[in-house]
């Protein structure tokens, strides 16, 4: 999508509190139902999941999560207010956390974050449609 029109983009923004992990799982849910990608429910839904999970967990502040679509790509943002950045763990059989980067590595196209001058930080997950 990098250099191309967005043909539509949603945003909100999340408390850093329990509840806004589902609450990021029914924003891109209705999104993407209303734009009638139901095969892209689940994997998103997973992703925007385990990123805010993420931003709750190690960013404590609140976050954006930002659902776009162009062409045959869906891309998920989750911007938080913390300079913290994304480390993958190499979580074991029994750890019972230390698997959201591995599992959007996993579900989605492709991954990655960046950092803002601010000193706040993106993490994206990108999906093809086709």
């Amino acid at each position: 999508m990098v250099g191309s029109q967005i043909a539509w983009s949603h945003t909100t923004t999340l408390d850093p509190t329990p509840v806004s992990a589902a609450q990021a799982r029914g924003f891109v849910s209705r999104h993407l139902i209303d734009h009638r990608l139901l095969r892209m429910v689940d994997p998103v839904r997973l992703v925007a999941s385990e990123l805010a999970t993420n931003a709750l967990t190690h960013a404590r502040t609140a976050f954006k999560v930002t659902l776009s679509g162009q062409d045959d790509t869906v891309l998920l943002t989750v911007s938080d207010y913390s300079a913290s950045l994304p480390a993958a763990h190499d979580a074991q059989v029994m750890d019972s956390r230390g698997r959201g980067l591995s599992i959007v590595a996993v579900v989605s196209t492709e991954y990655g974050w960046r950092e803002d001058k601010a000193g706040a930080k993106t993490v994206w997950a990108s999906f093809t449609t086709a």
